[in-house]
């Protein structure tokens, strides 16, 4: 229950003062290219419920059947204003229509795809168990994931290196489970976004 209405009171709090960037970002990637302002790509939430999530779009009109579910560093889907949208985590943002409607929360195992949950087995079925979330170990520890992946055979690279790993980070998290550790998650996260851009090797 404290979890619930921290992530309602939060988004509530939060909502109004991100309205004014949700609309130039709106406007921007309608600009940029054609297609809708909304990514609603279908994922895995709580007790393996399918439910469709909120990203801003960042590549072109029907990238997952030009491509697979995981995304190159120069990834040709990707548009312009989608690279630096993906780069500094701001497609996220509307996940916090997500978190208010109760699909996802502030802090979780990141939404998968089915593709990836159906190979679940064993200790990754705990993962299913809680709630996802915008951010957990696995975000902080992979926050420049497309320049990890690279641009060669991303898809065999993420599902044989950082899936595995990916997951027995979601596992902690669901084995710690609770507020205090959501806090510290959220902090971890505060200060890592503080250093994307070293990251990302970004010099100016």
């Amino acid at each position: 229950m404290l979890k619930r209405l921290f992530d309602i009171t939060t988004c509530l709090i939060a909502f109004p003062f991100l309205l004014p960037f949700f609309a130039i970002t709106a406007i921007a990637i309608r600009l940029d290219s054609s297609g809708p302002v909304f990514y609603r790509g279908w994922r895995t939430g709580l007790g393996g419920k399918p439910f469709r999530i909120f990203k801003f779009r960042t590549m072109v009109i029907d990238a997952e059947k030009i491509g697979g579910p995981s995304t190159a560093l120069n990834d040709p889907r990707l548009t312009p204003v989608g690279k630096f949208l993906r780069k500094y985590k701001l497609d996220e943002f509307p996940q916090l229509i997500n978190i208010l409607i109760g699909d996802m929360s502030f802090v979780g195992p990141r939404p998968q795809v089915e593709k990836y949950t159906k190979l679940y087995s064993g200790d990754e079925m705990l993962i299913l168990t809680v709630k996802p979330g915008l951010t957990d170990y696995a975000s902080i520890h992979f926050i420049n994931l497309d320049a990890i992946l690279g641009d060669e055979n991303v898809d065999e690279k993420y599902l044989r290196e950082i899936e595995p790993e990916k997951n027995r980070l979601r596992i902690k998290y669901a084995k710690e489970n609770s507020f205090r550790i959501d806090m510290k998650i959220l902090a971890m996260t505060f200060f890592q976004m503080l250093k994307i851009r070293s990251k990302w090797n970004i010099k100016n």
